[in-house]
């Protein structure tokens, strides 16, 4: 069953710009200033040349066509340019002709359901996060065997772990993982240093730094509040990871009201009282940051064009900013992976995008594009936004750590390019390279992938959040209280 957004949730463009749907996180939306030149080609006829789509589809039991249908959710119209480049170069070398078609993720469920009535689902789906991929292999719609073929092919052990195991269940690969964001906390160095303060990597630290630096003038943290926004879900989800709060238990039960879920709610609730005053978004969260009038920031690793200065739309506008719009990025510190008291380590929220292949697709031919966008075209599609497109396969047999190494020296950036390696330290880049291992996700692991997505769906836990961060005097256990109802309704109607 596929329950679709609720109220107020049509995945469209927020206030300035910016697209915070379930794929992206806090994403924004706009063009794509990159181009890719005759090197992306060349890799890429290389590659079909050396053999890589030989054998591909051998034991398929589908429809078979020269033929495909892919869907993107890469769908801006630079992405769609670029993602078409990298099609034509799959069609002269392989002679499988290929229709794109662009979707939006909002979209997606009733897209999928219809299509699926219809008898007319696309082949291949590209983009896709997490949660989608486990609805649809709930619904019967992945051809798992396809997928298995495809990463025989190009080399289990080339993938990160943690990647395919959430994209599996147990032995069964439901997708082939393309590519993950991560969700960051982003903090002053020069303030935390003015105060003597550790790095905010832990519950404490955070709480800590938070109520320290809330002076007035500065406030502690941009914390998203948001109850009609999946963001604030994202943003709660990556403090609930990092406490060993779950959604479900290993049985499928509800687990909200657990002591390190209530104690997620509490802190999440004392840190949001030193943010601005009001519900904060995906915008206000980062604006009050690079205004210079916040401590930190919960994000994703989509700021980091930003933060640098290379997007003239949202330029960091600090009062030390007006003459150096490095200042920011130069005194800012950046923590991945956090670890609250009842965590057993470090994590992180992060989502990953993935290729999957439907149960009616002309199998042979699909199996074949799959594999030629994660080795000849991979470079050409993680390039299109490097810092939201975190590379899940570090490289091939030949060369293990050619993509993850390739990755380093992308460019990233809007009306300025400049490549991540000059940019960030090696070790940050190490850190986010590492950070899909230390990714953890609700649900998915227990088998839930159907109720996290109709929870991203009707948004219960920022419903939650709203109520308790909003002024109303509802408690920490009385905002858990609140989401464990609405989650085991929603599980229940799943269960129909």
């Amino acid at each position: 069953m596929w329950l679709l957004r609720g109220a107020g949730r049509d995945g469209g463009v927020g206030a300035a710009g910016s697209r915070p749907g379930r794929r992206t996180g806090a994403r924004p939306r706009r063009r794509l200033r990159r181009r890719f030149t005759g090197g992306v080609a060349a890799a890429a006829a290389v590659a079909l040349g050396a053999g890589l789509l030989a054998g591909c589809g051998q034991g398929a039991t589908s429809r078979t066509g020269n033929s495909i249908t892919v869907w993107s959710e890469e769908n801006l119209p630079d992405r769609m340019a670029a993602t078409r480049k990298l099609i034509d170069v799959f069609e002269r070398q392989s002679g499988v002709k290929v229709k794109l078609v662009g979707v939006d993720e909002g979209q997606l469920p009733q897209l999928m359901e219809s299509a699926a009535a219809a008898g007319k689902l696309p082949d291949v789906m590209g983009g896709i996060p997490l949660a989608p991929v486990w609805q649809m292999y709930t619904n019967g719609l992945l051809d798992t065997g396809a997928t298995a073929r495809v990463l025989q092919a190009l080399g289990r052990t080339t993938f990160n772990p943690n990647a395919l195991k959430l994209t599996s269940d147990g032995a069964a690969p439901l997708a082939v993982p393309s590519d993950s964001w991560q969700q960051i906390l982003v903090y002053r160095k020069d303030l935390f240093a003015r105060a003597h303060l550790p790095v905010p990597d832990t519950y404490a630290a955070i709480v800590k730094a938070a109520e320290t630096l809330d002076t007035g003038s500065t406030s502690g943290i941009s914390l998203a509040t948001d109850p009609r926004d999946v963001f604030t879900q994202q943003s709660f989800e990556d403090f609930a990871v990092a406490n060993g709060c779950k959604l479900v238990t290993a049985a499928g039960k509800v687990s909200l009201t657990s002591p390190a879920c209530e104690k997620t709610f509490s802190t999440y609730a004392r840190l949001a009282a030193t943010g601005p005053a009001g519900t904060q978004t995906v915008d206000t969260t980062r604006a009050t940051y690079q205004a210079g009038q916040s401590a930190m920031v919960v994000w994703s690793t989509y700021l980091l064009d930003s933060l640098a200065g290379l997007r003239d739309d949202v330029l960091p506008n600090c009062p030390q900013c007006r003459s150096d719009k490095t200042f920011l990025s130069r005194n800012s510190g950046i923590v991945t992976a956090i670890k609250g008291p009842d965590g057993a380590a470090p994590a992180q929220f992060g989502e990953i995008s993935s290729w999957t292949i439907t149960k009616t697709a002309h199998t042979a031919a699909a199996e074949k594009f799959v594999e030629f966008m994660m080795s000849g075209g991979y470079e050409g599609w993680i390039g299109m936004e490097p810092e939201g497109k975190i590379p899940v396969r570090d490289g091939t047999a030949a060369e293990p750590r050619k993509y993850v190494t390739d990755w380093r020296t992308m460019k990233i950036g809007v009306d300025t390019l400049k490549p991540m390696d000059q940019l960030f330290p090696g070790a940050f880049l190490d850190r986010l390279l590492a950070g899909v291992g230390n990714m953890q996700r609700w649900g998915i692991t227990q088998g839930q992938g159907a109720l996290v997505g109709a929870t991203e769906g009707s948004l219960p836990v920022p419903q939650a959040i709203g109520s308790m961060t909003g002024g109303d005097g509802t408690s920490a256990k009385d905002a858990a209280d609140q989401a464990q109802r609405a989650v085991s309704a929603l599980r229940k109607t799943l269960a129909q």
